[in-house]
Parts: C-alpha cells; structure tokens; sequence
C-alpha cells in the first residue's frame, strides 16, 4: 500500500503559479499527476518513472513541468502560466509497473484525496 499526500493548491489569477506536491509514503515506479474538472471526466496531465523520464499532456506541455526527488519520496508539479481551464482538482497517482503512461489511469492504483486548483480570469 502507498500512501499519496497532495499539497500546494489554491487560487491563482490567470497567467500565475503553482506548484504542487506529493509525499508519497514509498518509492513507486511510475507517479503522475491527473485532474478533473466538475462535469468532465479525468484527465492525465503528466507522468514521470523512476529513472526521471517524463511526458505531458498536450493541453499543459511548455506551461507544466513534473518532476520528482527520489531521496524525498516527493513527486512536484510546476504549473506556470495558468489558465482558467486549468481549473480543476488535481490528484496524484502512482502504480509498480514498468509500463508508465498517461493513459490508461486505470493503471494507476494508488491515489491521493487530491489538491483544488483554481484559476481566476
């Protein structure tokens, strides 16, 4: 069992910035980060493995940077120029596996209660 603990949520005007966190209670092999939007379904926004290798959605590369300190157990999301899109809440996920992708979450086995994202035009 990982334990996933989101942080650094809150309400920003567009063109701000965020960063998140996760401290997760083990080292998972694959941690990403998806979101969700009141009416929409899940989206992933990033992934990143255990080697440091990383992809982003499209709707968040060049503004969206993951990354994470192994020795911290510690998963960050770098959320620059934000959008009013953008708003949602933000979970963190990982799974074991080799096979790290965005999709499908369902891979994805452990989650976080999740950190609010809001974006103010």
């Amino acid at each position: 069992q990982v334990r996933l603990v989101e942080s650094g949520g809150g309400s920003v005007q567009a063109g701000g910035s965020l960063r998140l966190s996760c401290a997760a209670s083990t080292r998972p092999y694959c941690m990403g980060w998806f979101r969700q939007a009141p009416g929409k379904e899940r989206e992933g926004v990033a992934i990143i493995d255990g080697y440091g290798s990383a992809r982003h959605a499209d709707s968040v590369k060049g503004r969206f940077t993951i990354s994470r300190d192994n020795a911290k157990n510690t998963l960050y999301l770098q959320m620059n120029n934000l959008k009013p899109e953008d708003t949602a809440m933000y979970y963190c996920a990982a799974h074991p596996w080799v096979e790290c992708s965005i999709s499908p979450s369902t891979r994805f086995v452990y989650w976080g209660q999740g950190t609010q994202v809001t974006v103010s035009s």
